[in-house]
C-alpha cells in the first residue's frame, strides 16, 4: 500500500469506530455469511437443478465446480484491485455482482445460463471474503479487532454448516431457485447500508503498482486446474479420464512455472517469500487443514445419518445445529482471550479438539442415536474456533502494510482449498475404502460357513413369522445379510474417513508450536 493509502486508513478506522463500527461488522459479516453458504448450499440442491433442467447429475456438478473455479481465480487479484479501487468501492462493487449474478442464477432458462452466472457469482464472492478482513481491521482500534473477528470468523465457520440444512429446506418446500432468490434482498439491503455507512478509503492508482498479468495467469489457473481436478475426480475416476489428466499437467506446468515467476517480480501476484517463511507458511497450511476438516466434517457427517441411520434431509441439518451454536458462542469467548494468550497455544489446544471430536467418530455403529453425533460436533464446535481467529492473528504477524491485503487472500485461498482437498480426499478414502471392506467382509459370508448358515436360519425364521412364505423369505433373509454387509462396509469406511481427518487435525499441533510469539492486543494490524 502507498502511504498516502497508510495516513488514509487511519481517519477512516477513527470514523468508521466513531459511527458504529459493530454495524459495519455486523454488515461485512452478512456479506461474507452469503458468499460463504453459497459454497455449499448448491451440493444438497443438484438433484433438483437436474430434475429441473432435464440434465443429468453430473452435468448438473459443474454448478458447484464453476463456482469454486471462479472463486479461487478472483482471489488472486483481489489484493491488486482493493488497492486500485480503495477497499469500499471494490467491495460494493463484489457485493453488487454477487447480488446480481445470484438473482440471475435463480432466472437461469437452462445449464449453461446458469454455470454463466455461477461464474460471475464466484468471481464477486472470491473477490469479497478477502476485503472483508481488511475492513474489519481498519474499522476497529487493535485491542478490539479480536472481537470483530471473531464476528467474521462466526459467518466463514457457521455458514457451511447452515449451507445444505437451508438449501434443502428451500427445495423440500420451495424449489431450488430460492436458494438463489434469498441472497437478492439481503444483498441489496447490505449494499445500501454499507454506502452509507462505510467510510470511504481512498484509491490507490497513483502507487499501486504494475499488475503482475503474468503471474495471474499463472496462479489463476493453478488454482483454478487444481479446483477442476479435487472436484470432478472421483466422478471421472481420477487418471482413468483424459480430462483429468488434462487438467492435472496443466496445474503441474502452471505451479511449476508460477515459483520462479513469481519469486523474480518486484510486485508479485503471490509473494511466495513470505508463503515460505515459517510463521505465514505455517499459518498457511493449518488453515488449509481447518478448512479440510470442516468442509469435510460437514458434507459427509449428513451423507452418513441419512444414509446409514435413515436420517431425513432436516434430522441430518439438525445434527450439525448444536455444533454451530457451539462455534458461534466459542467465537466471541474465543474473541475476547486471543487478546490475552499467544496464538500458538490457542491453535494447539483448538486441534487437539478437533482431532478428540474426529476420534470419538471413529467408533461407528448401527446403534448410535442423535446426541452422540451431535456432541462430536459440539467438541468440534469448541475446538474450530481456538484455530480460526488466532490463525489471523499470527498469520499477519510480520506483514508489512502493503502485504497484509495479500495476506488475507491468501489465508482465505488456503481454506477454500484446503475445504476442496478435503472433501476430495474424504470421498476417495469413503468409496475405497468401502470396496475394500466389503471385499473382506464377503470372505466371512460364504455358503459354507457355519455363522453364515446359522444367521441366514435365524434370518429365514424372522420373515417367515412376518408373513412371508418360505422360499421368499430364504430370499429375504439373503438379501438382508447382504445389506448387513454393505452397513458394516460404510460403517468402517466412514471410521477410516475420520481416522485421516484426525491424523491431519493432530498434524496441525506441531505446526503450531513452531509459530513465533506474537505482540498481543489486537487480531491483526491496521489493514491499511
Amino acid at each position: 500500500m502507498s502511504d498516502t493509502t497508510a495516513r488514509a486508513g487511519a481517519p477512516s478506522a477513527a470514523s468508521a469506530a466513531s459511527t458504529s463500527p459493530w454495524l459495519i461488522a455486523v454488515l461485512v459479516a452478512l456479506a461474507t455469511f452469503m458468499e460463504v453458504l453459497d459454497t455449499t448450499i448448491a451440493n444438497v440442491v443438484l438433484p433438483y437443478i437436474a430434475g429441473g433442467m432435464g440434465v443429468s447429475d453430473d452435468e448438473a456438478s459443474w454448478v458447484v465446480t464453476t463456482y469454486l473455479v471462479a472463486n479461487a481465480v478472483s482471489l488472486t487479484a483481489s489484493p491488486f484491485l482493493a488497492r486500485v479501487l480503495g477497499r469500499k468501492i471494490f467491495f460494493l462493487i463484489c457485493l453488487g455482482l454477487f447480488t446480481i449474478s445470484s438473482m440471475l442464477c435463480a432466472q437461469a432458462w437452462n445449464l449453461d445460463s446458469l454455470l454463466l452466472f455461477r461464474i460471475l457469482q464466484g468471481l464477486a464472492g472470491g473477490g469479497m471474503v478477502p476485503v472483508s478482513q481488511s475492513i474489519l481491521a481498519a474499522s476497529f482500534p487493535p485491542e478490539k479487532r479480536g472481537q470483530a473477528f471473531a464476528l467474521f470468523g462466526v459467518a466463514v465457520v457457521v455458514a457451511p454448516v447452515v449451507g445444505p440444512t437451508l438449501g434443502g429446506w428451500l427445495a423440500d418446500n420451495f424449489t431450488w431457485r430460492w436458494c438463489f432468490l434469498i441472497n437478492g434482498p439481503v444483498g441489496l439491503a447490505t449494499m445500501t447500508l454499507i454506502a452509507i455507512l462505510l467510510p470511504a478509503d481512498k484509491s490507490g492508482q497513483a502507487r499501486a503498482g504494475r499488475f503482475d498479468f503474468i503471474g495471474f495467469l499463472l496462479v489463476a489457473t493453478f488454482l483454478g486446474a487444481l479446483e477442476i481436478v479435487l472436484d470432478r475426480g472421483l466422478e471421472d475416476d481420477w487418471f482413468g479420464s483424459n480430462f483429468i489428466i488434462t487438467f492435472t499437467i496443466i496445474c503441474a506446468i502452471a505451479f511449476v512455472l508460477m515459483i520462479p515467476w513469481e519469486m523474480s517480480r518486484v510486485d508479485p501476484m503471490i509473494d511466495m517469500r513470505m508463503v515460505g517463511s515459517r510463521q505465514f507458511g505455517a499459518c498457511f497450511i493449518v488453515m488449509a487443514a481447518t478448512g479440510a476438516i470442516l468442509y469435510a466434517t460437514t458434507q459427509f457427517l449428513p451423507l452418513l445419518v441419512q444414509s446409514d441411520f435413515g436420517y431425513t434431509a432436516t434430522w441430518a441439518g439438525l445434527v450439525l445445529s448444536p455444533g454451530g451454536i457451539v462455534t458461534m458462542v466459542m467465537m466471541f469467548i474465543v474473541g475476547q482471550i486471543s487478546g490475552r494468550i499467544q496464538p500458538k497455544y490457542l491453535i494447539m489446544t483448538g486441534a487437539i479438539f478437533v482431532a478428540i471430536s474426529m476420534y470419538q467418530m471413529t467408533n461407528v455403529y448401527g446403534d448410535l442415536g442423535f446426541w452422540f453425533f451431535a456432541r462430536t460436533r459440539m467438541v468440534l464446535g469448541i475446538g474450530l474456533p481456538l484455530i480460526f481467529i488466532p490463525i489471523i492473528t499470527a498469520s499477519y504477524d510480520g506483514i508489512p502494510p502493503n502485504r497484509v491485503d495479500m495476506a488475507s487472500a491468501l489465508i482465505n485461498a488456503a481454506r477454500n482449498t484446503g475445504g476442496s482437498i478435503g472433501v476430495s480426499l474424504a470421498s476417495n478414502v469413503l468409496n475405497h475404502r468401502e470396496q475394500f471392506h466389503q471385499s473382506r467382509l464377503i470372505e466371512h459370508v460364504a455358503p459354507s460357513s457355519p455363522g453364515y448358515q446359522d444367521t441366514l436360519q435365524q434370518a429365514t425364521h424372522y420373515f417367515l413369522a412376518q408373513g412371508s412364505l418360505s422360499p421368499e423369505a430364504h430370499q429375504q433373509a439373503i438379501g438382508w445379510i447382504g445389506q448387513q454387509v454393505q452397513a458394516q462396509a460404510s460403517f468402517l469406511a466412514y471410521m477410516d474417513v475420520f481416522w485421516v481427518l484426525m491424523l491431519i487435525s493432530l498434524a496441525a499441533v506441531p505446526l503450531a508450536l513452531s509459530l513465533r510469539k506474537v505482540k498481543l492486543g489486537g487480531a491483526a494490524p491496521a489493514a491499511h
